[in-house]
């Protein structure tokens, strides 16, 4: 039996999510479905807008002819990208044309932001100002992002009061030592110590930072003691660590963790935390499993609910059907009839008078990837690309990779182009990681794109509905 709504939403990241609420609240039937969990816990949490402008033009091209994409450019000439931004939408107009950006315009990026800063209420903050803050990230940087987690607060850069960053002997993988020692390193405009300390040493090595947010939350008993107050007991030696420039010796005003003090009342453990070591208690975002990002996830799902968008996951899309045979002559594309979907091992036809696919990139496998090419899955719609291979990219490791901005090229109105750059399908838009022309990565501006471009398809395909 076929499964119908007025919009079908394939993707459950920011992109998806931001599309179906968007499109629900145009007063469209959604349904949303995606083939895993979302990537969200994976990601730091934060959520960035714009943090740098690649270089337009290189110093020097490798072939005769415009450059595209950086296809045809001199790695060794290719300068470094502008930034940190300060502010995003000031730096728009910089990027190139075919950027995401460019095509929805500025005010679809703050009207994105607005729509998060509503979904997530006080778990996040950064609406205030539209300049980016500069947030301590566990991979070793000073990270510009638009918005941050309420528990990430008290560690920004611009804060200059003596700071202590936590690691744990059990956790080798966060060196609360080095990672001091490059903040120190990057100039911040505050004294920083590291220190290492013994806390759980007991739990499982493949659980712990679930395990030791489920048990702060709790405060359950760790060697008889309560997990917060062990905690700070563990802490409370280094409070005199910092040092400053002159030699003199700094009682820490902040402290800075792991990001897994909790999770269901992390809120609260912070201010406990806090409240003991006579300091501000922050998390500093960290690599997978991420607690914020679950969070997060929580956050908009429960959004989700509350629009009143029906989801489901592990549902992934098998194939398609057009309407009248496809792409039709008339520069507004054929139409997507229904998709065919994978569910619970059975073929089922979902419906929908729109579509939006935001199924993610080459990472989230919304795009696919073999010694062939780069295709879309899905609706097999177009991807640009070199023909040559040895054009996909260039052979330094940290400079402008051509098949970083590899995607599906849309019109202005997001639906996707053909090969012609005509309209493939004028009932679908496309949303997020699947679209062409960002190196999201480098540009930090993952989040501010999808969030840009959902709320766009979303309320785009709800006025297809309503046509």
């Amino acid at each position: 039996m076929a499964i119908d709504s007025e919009v079908l939403v394939v993707g459950g990241g920011i992109a998806g999510i931001t599309a179906a609420i968007a499109a629900a609240r145009e007063g469209a039937d959604v349904r949303l479905v995606s083939h895993k969990a979302s990537t969200l816990r994976q990601a730091s949490g934060l959520i960035d807008a714009l943090g740098y402008v690649p270089p337009t033009e290189p110093a020097k091209p490798l072939r005769e002819g415009p450059p595209t994409a950086g296809w045809n450019l001199d790695p060794d000439e290719w300068p470094d990208p502008e930034g940190p931004i300060a502010d995003p939408f000031e730096a728009i107009d910089r990027l190139p044309e075919d950027h995401p950006y460019r095509l929805v315009g500025a005010d679809a990026l703050r009207e994105g932001l607005a729509l998060f800063d509503d979904l997530v209420g006080d778990a996040y903050l950064g609406g205030h100002t539209d300049r980016n803050a500069l947030v301590p990230t566990f991979g070793g940087s000073v990270k510009p992002t638009a918005r941050y987690p309420a528990s990430a607060a008290a560690g920004v850069a611009s804060d200059d009061r003596p700071t202590l960053i936590v690691g744990f002997r059990s956790l080798t993988e966060y060196d609360a030592r080095a990672f001091a020692d490059r903040l120190a390193a990057a100039g911040v405009p505050f004294d920083v110590a590291g220190a290492e300390v013994e806390f759980a040493e007991a739990f499982r090595a493949d659980a712990k930072v679930t395990r030791l947010a489920k048990a702060l939350d709790r405060d359950e008993p760790i060697d008889g003691t309560p997990a917060r107050e062990a905690l700070a007991k563990a802490v409370g030696p280094h409070l005199h660590d910092v040092v400053d420039e002159a030699g003199g010796v700094d009682r820490v005003e902040r402290v800075g963790f792991p990001a897994f003090l909790g999770d269901d009342h992390a809120a609260e453990v912070r201010a406990a935390l806090a409240d003991r070591l006579g300091a501000d208690v922050f998390e500093v975002p960290m690599g997978p499993p991420s607690l914020p990002g679950l969070r997060l996830e929580d956050l908009l799902y429960d959004a989700l609910d509350d629009a009143g968008v029906r989801f489901e996951t592990g549902t992934p899309a098998v194939g398609y059907e057009t309407d009248e045979g496809g792409a039709g002559g008339d520069g507004n594309g054929g139409r997507i009839d229904h998709l065919v979907m994978d569910r619970k091992g059975s073929e089922v036809p979902y419906g929908a008078e729109a579509v939006v696919l935001a199924t993610g990139g080459l990472v989230g496998k919304g795009l696919d990837s073999d010694r062939d090419g780069v295709r879309e899955p899905v609706l097999d719609l177009h991807v640009p690309q070199p023909a040559d291979r040895y054009e996909w990219f260039v052979d330094d490791a940290f400079g402008e990779q051509p098949y970083a901005r590899f995607g599906v090229r849309p019109d202005e109105r997001l639906r996707p182009l053909d090969g012609s750059g005509e309209v493939a399908y004028g009932n679908v838009r496309v949303a997020g990681g699947v679209v062409g022309g960002a190196d999201v990565a480098r540009e930090k501006s993952a989040s501010g794109v999808s969030l840009a471009t959902g709320l766009v398809a979303g309320r785009e395909a709800a006025r297809e509905v309503q046509q």
